[in-house]
């Protein structure tokens, strides 16, 4: 059998993949849940061959929950986003189906699950496509000893490049992601976040105060009293978005 779990908030899409799923015997579904982090939980103890999984949830959205998930199974996006948002879908997933999903159309998704299932998943490729998605710019999500924390973009003081993984200061600690600064400079927008530095992306409501630290080298102020490096080049955007 191949096991399949259903990720969506709404009760009448998940209905339908169910009914459409009668004409499937060979698919098992082992779970349904309503958001992702029951989704991921799911995943943990099941380990799907694949998942249909929508996009826009509360608590955490699809592409915040794919983040997360250590396994990889296949997935097939059932979504009512629009065609901007497709195009990440289009990088890595097995299909995606626009609500209402219409049955010919999920036949057709089905018929490319085959070759999809047991092969590596390019979720980075995915989720740096799904980072142009307005939404994804409001918040990041972490896991922390097992749980999962979501941090306001709001609440952020600065960012820094470690190794592989980037630091995330807030006024509450330092936690730590998966992912490139660059992955954040794309994300956060540079209305409110600027990349002062190779190593470091600050919050612009943070900065007090701009130095000559010597010749051509300047250092930044933030309000938590942490003094950063600024590079030329993050000099002259410093300048320009503070209108200086």
């Amino acid at each position: 059998m191949i096991k399949a779990i259903l990720i969506d908030d709404e009760s009448l899409a998940r209905d339908i993949v169910k009914f459409y799923l009668q004409d499937y015997p060979e698919i098992e579904i082992v779970a349904e849940c309503s958001d992702g982090l029951e989704g991921l939980k799911a995943i943990a103890l099941h380990q799907p061959d694949f998942i249909f999984l929508d996009v826009q949830m509360p608590k955490i959205s699809g592409f915040e929950m794919l983040e997360l998930v250590e396994s990889n199974p296949a997935v097939i996006f059932t979504t009512a986003f629009d065609e901007y948002a497709i195009k990440a879908f289009e990088v890595n997933a097995v299909d995606y189906l626009l609500k209402p999903i219409e049955k010919s159309r999920f036949d057709a998704a089905l018929q490319k699950l085959p070759a999809k299932i047991g092969s590596q998943v390019d979720k980075e490729a995915l989720l740096s496509a799904a980072a142009q998605a307005p939404n994804q710019h409001h918040r990041v999500v972490v896991k922390l000893a097992g749980q999962i924390k979501i941090i306001p973009t709001v609440d952020l003081v600065y960012l820094e490049a470690d190794d592989d993984y980037v630091n995330i200061i807030t006024a509450e600690g330092r936690f730590q992601k998966n992912k490139t600064l660059s992955y954040f400079e794309q994300t956060l927008g540079s209305e409110n976040f600027i990349r002062i530095h190779r190593s470091y992306i600050v919050n612009l409501s943070q900065v007090t105060k701009i130095e000559l630290k010597e010749k051509e080298s300047y250092v930044v102020l933030l309000k938590t009293g942490i003094w950063l490096p600024v590079s030329k080049s993050g000099y002259v955007k410093l300048k320009a978005a503070l209108g200086i």
